[in-house]
């Protein structure tokens, strides 16, 4: 299982690790913690040692009931950050967190490798056809309405059942536009209960049937510190094993806060596991 990042096929056998950056000052848990060009290469740095395969910017928050901002002021956050790293570590593939086809379009020009979209296509219907148009990897995640809406659109008759049809039909519409790559995350925390979350988690390896490579995203969500009644601050251990078990469940990418400590989960179940 192979996706094409800029021409290089990057080989999901072992597992991959994807960095999360983001240039937003109200993420739920690193919002306005990297402000110059200092702190972002510094923290990009920091996780490429440590491993990350991948290095995935944000510029709009999609945390719960957050702040809209404007598609110029997305542009404006996240260009030059991708210019900025992709100067200092050209080799880096950027993979690119937005629901808006002009931003996806505007960062891969300047060089970006693949765009993860929370909505899968539904907040804006150009972005199908600009993925296919520049063939790169696409990363799916469920969700239901927006991030102002989503903790109000919970009432599902099977959770798991709903998201195996989201995704078969997302597949689908994804191929008719030509897009070969496609990587699909549930979306954990995204119009989803924490007893939801939790049953999404427990029948993850389900999602194996769609042939497509799974992405998981938990690291310090709601779903760990509320559970464990503990500060977010103090989640990155609860992170560690859902991570963990994520990959027994078939992840083939993790989306992380801490890259050394998951990228030591994926070396040790690859041992394990090859």
């Amino acid at each position: 299982m192979t996706i094409n990042c800029k021409g290089i096929l990057v080989d999901l056998a072992k597992p991959k690790v994807m960095g999360i950056l983001n240039v937003t000052p109200n993420s739920f848990y690193d919002g306005g913690r990297y402000k110059n060009e200092t702190e972002i290469l510094s923290q990009v740095e920091k996780m490429l040692i440590d491993g990350a395969d991948f290095i995935d910017i944000g510029a709009y928050s999609s945390k719960p009931n957050a702040d809209f901002v404007s598609q110029e002021e997305e542009i404006a956050r996240i260009i030059p950050v991708v210019n900025l790293v992709l100067k200092h570590f050209p080799e880096t593939f950027l993979s690119i967190d937005t629901f808006r086809s002009k931003v996806a379009e505007m960062t891969l020009q300047n060089g970006a490798a693949i765009i993860n979209d929370i909505s899968a296509g539904n907040l804006d219907e150009k972005m199908f056809a600009i993925i296919g148009k520049y063939n790169v990897p696409y990363i799916m995640m469920h969700m239901r309405g927006n991030p102002q809406t989503m903790q109000s659109l919970t009432n599902y008759d099977d959770v798991v059942k709903e998201i195996m049809f989201y995704f078969s039909e997302k597949i689908a519409t994804a191929r008719s536009f030509g897009i070969n790559d496609l990587i699909i995350d549930p979306g954990f925390g995204f119009a989803k209960t924490l007893d939801q979350n939790y049953e999404v988690f427990q029948k993850m390896e389900l999602f194996k049937m769609l042939e497509v490579p799974l992405l998981s995203g938990v690291s310090r969500k709601s779903m760990i510190y509320k559970t464990l009644d503990i500060a977010i601050e103090d989640a990155l251990n609860g992170t560690t094993v859902l991570n963990t078990l994520a990959l027994t469940k078939g992840a083939k990418i993790l989306r992380v806060h801490d890259v050394k400590e998951a990228n030591e989960c994926v070396t040790l179940y690859y041992k394990t596991n090859s």
